[in-house]
């Protein structure tokens, strides 16, 4: 089948959930989209308002706390909310990708890190000052900023709650990722992973799922999978697919939503063209990432926004909208606003 570009943004918001809330839970949620990109604590609360009915900002702060979501750094290198389980499997599935990052940074012995982390957290989770100040007298030449960096990229480092929960302090204490949920890192089953993806991003290239996880060389695995479905875009590319997913209709309307500066929904794909375009994508990178917080109309980057004292400030729109768009954003303005001083 042949798709084009609106109905591939139909397809994507639909498998996101993004047309219509659900009664998902935070924890279902986050195993459906295979982790909530985190790299700060708000973020994710907005992904999860935006796609679930009636969202309980404490259900993430009590999930954190039991442990069946955890912080953890992973797919491109970066912090995700996941749940225990998806976060042992792809811990492993994505240290390559961590090391490619580290060689970006000052140069140290991967396994005097290893060992001066294992030996600060014998006794139990250590704060982040506390694990830096080891790490330099064992390395008194890298330079402080690097210490962290590499030892959450060697190591599995968990951010303990209260981190991450809703309004808690935002200090980072760090434990072992096997020891805070209480098992090992598993093998990772990469055609599970992949198909996952495909479930809640597809349908999607190889250079996608790297786009997406920061994983190279799947190419010759998504060929292999007998079992996928083939579309092609409007370039003729192929799109791979799993069986009986459903692909959404161009006509069908897409309301206002609120999203974080970074959300998986944009930064999955290669082309990153599902909900945006060059021009406007441009609008919102700055010097050292995104100057704002997204706002999509009719499925579509139209505009960015930034919380200022619990309020939603809008900080430009990309077009006019219609009064039928208009009132839309009013009531997620207003539903956002009723979550940021909740």
């Amino acid at each position: 089948m042949r798709l084009t570009r609106q109905r591939l943004n139909r397809t994507l918001l639909r498998r996101q959930h993004l047309l219509e809330r659900t009664s998902a839970t935070p924890y279902e949620m986050a195993r459906h989209l295979v982790g909530l990109q985190g790299q700060e604590p708000l973020p994710p609360y907005l992904s999860l308002d935006a796609r679930i009915a009636g969202f309980d900002p404490a259900d993430v702060t009590r999930a954190l706390e039991d442990r069946t979501l955890v912080r953890l750094l992973t797919l491109r290198g970066t912090i995700h909310v996941l749940t225990a389980d998806d976060a042992l499997a792809l811990r492993p599935w994505t240290q390559p990708v961590l090391d490619r990052v580290l060689r970006n940074h000052a140069p140290a012995d991967a396994d005097v890190v290893r060992a001066v982390v294992h030996e600060a957290l014998a006794d139990g989770p250590v704060g982040q000052r506390e694990l830096a100040d080891a790490l330099a007298s064992a390395l008194p030449d890298v330079p402080r900023p690097d210490l962290g960096v590499l030892a959450r990229g060697l190591v599995p480092l968990v951010q303990l709650p209260p981190r991450g929960t809703w309004r808690g302090p935002g200090a980072i204490v760090y434990d072992h990722l096997s020891r805070w949920v209480g098992r090992p890192e598993t093998e990772p089953d990469v055609p599970t992973i992949v198909r996952r993806y495909l479930g809640a991003y597809g349908p999607a290239t190889a250079a996608d799922v790297t786009a997406w996880s920061g994983v190279t060389r799947l190419a010759p695995l998504l060929k292999a999978m007998d079992d996928l479905v083939r579309h092609e875009d409007e370039d003729g590319k192929v799109l791979f697919d799993v069986p009986g997913a459903v692909v959404g209709d161009e006509d069908t309307p897409a309301p206002v939503r609120l999203l974080g500066t970074y959300d998986n929904l944009w930064i999955s794909h290669a082309g990153r063209d599902r909900v945006t375009e060059p021009a406007k994508r441009a609008r919102w990178m700055g010097a050292n990432g995104g100057v704002g917080s997204m706002l999509f109309v009719d499925g579509w980057l139209e505009g960015l926004w930034r919380a200022v004292d619990d309020r939603v400030e809008v900080l430009e729109l990309f077009r006019d909208l219609t009064p039928a768009e208009r009132t839309g954003l009013d009531e997620e303005v207003g539903r956002v606003e009723a979550l940021l001083a909740g």
